[in-house]
């Protein structure tokens, strides 16, 4: 990769993994699910104007039920689901559970989209379940019933972001990577604000919460988006992919610097073994087909 895109992707590693500690501060506040849908309006609406601005045709009246479709599964789940996790895990544990989304990927591609499971990945996908379980008992939480709900949350979170991928790969390769970014948030913004009238925010809401939630609204969706599909573009899926990789160790030094969060051996470990996992199941086990199909995205993105 040339420097400019090692940049990019040492850049949206360190946006996406900082998501955690802002989740973190504005979930007391806002609550989850004001937090999800006050961050996906805002980049929604920000990127809609990019797109206006770029005349970018989305063409909306066609493609409506699909970018609602992906904003629910892809962004107002798990973000919703992270919130409830917040409550008891620090960002770092986020950070590193959500590594395991291609794990879950690779099952789904499995059944979804004739994708064989490799030994290679199946070994991964052993090695991430490993870290997943040292994570969960690592030293710092009183594993009770309200943490292993939380971490259940995350791993759902990560779940829907594998299910969303593997939509958009089997039903969505009419759709502009531009468009389902910028509509599929806006939406999905939309459509939480009626459980958001059941649930309003505990508060008080000062200048400081407003200043986190622009942050994680502007930087970690609008910003990353963008930055995410020009790599796209540029270096093409596979290593695209590799921000997961990053994603833990920035996750970890963001939860230590600005949350004074503990980083245990258990931690690293941990997170070593899904980091590992993930390379198996994403780069090790690749099969021809897939690398085809990434090919065939390369082109059209």
């Amino acid at each position: 990769m040339r420097v400019a895109d090692v940049a990019r992707l040492l850049v949206l590693a360190a946006i996406w993994s900082a998501s955690f500690v802002f989740i973190r501060v504005l979930v007391p506040p806002l609550g989850p699910v004001w937090m999800a849908a006050l961050r996906l309006l805002l980049a929604g609406a920000v990127l809609v104007l990019w797109l206006a601005a770029t005349r970018r045709n989305a063409s909306l009246g066609r493609h409506w039920r699909s970018y609602l479709f992906v904003g629910l599964i892809n962004s107002a789940l798990p973000f919703v689901l992270y919130g409830y996790a917040a409550r008891e895990l620090p960002a770092s544990y986020m950070a590193i559970l959500n590594s395991a989304t291609p794990l879950f990927g690779a099952m789904l591609a499995a059944l979804f989209l004739n994708e064989r499971l490799t030994l290679s990945k199946v070994a991964g996908i052993a090695c991430g379940v490993a870290g997943v379980v040292l994570v969960s008992r690592a030293g710092g939480l009183v594993v009770d019933t309200d943490v292993v709900l939380a971490i259940a949350a995350s791993l759902a979170a990560t779940f829907c972001y594998a299910s969303g991928g593997v939509w958009l790969k089997r039903f969505g390769s009419g759709l502009s990577p531009y468009a389902v970014a910028a509509w599929s948030q806006f939406l999905a913004g939309v459509a939480l604000l009626p459980l958001g009238a059941t649930s309003p925010p505990p508060g008080p809401i000062d200048a400081a919460v407003l200043g986190n939630l622009l942050a994680l609204a502007l930087v970690c969706s609008a910003v990353a988006y963008l930055l995410y599909y020009r790599l796209m573009q540029s270096v093409g899926p596979t290593k695209t992919l590799t921000v997961t990789f990053l994603m833990p160790a920035f996750g970890m030094a963001w939860g230590a610097l600005f949350l004074g969060e503990t980083i245990s051996a258990a931690m690293l470990t941990g997170a070593a073994l899904i980091v590992a996992g993930t390379a198996l199941v994403a780069v090790v086990g690749a099969s021809p087909s897939g690398r085809r199909t990434e090919a065939r995205l390369e082109e059209r993105v």
